[in-house]
């Protein structure tokens, strides 16, 4: 492989596997918590009178096993272009 290939390659990995470092803490951010506990018997009486988003914490938790994925595949290219 060309050296300017590899480097632009190497910026361009690099590039995606911060934003996909970024985007995996701001999912992991926007989840809700598991109550335990006494603090969680409090709330759970408030989620069960208000409800709770369901689907939102499903869709989230899907979306942070993709971009897990994406970041360790990302992971390994770099550590291949390194070599």
């Amino acid at each position: 492989m060309v050296e300017g290939v590899k480097t632009v390659l190497k910026g361009l990995v690099t590039g995606l596997h911060v934003i996909l470092a970024i985007a995996v803490i701001a999912v992991v951010l926007l989840q809700s918590g598991k109550s335990a506990g006494l603090s969680g018997s409090i709330a759970g009486g408030a989620e069960t009178i208000f409800g709770k988003k369901k689907g939102l914490d499903e869709l989230l938790g899907k979306v942070t096993v993709v971009i897990g994925i994406l970041f360790a595949v990302t992971s390994l290219v770099l550590g291949a272009l390194i070599l």
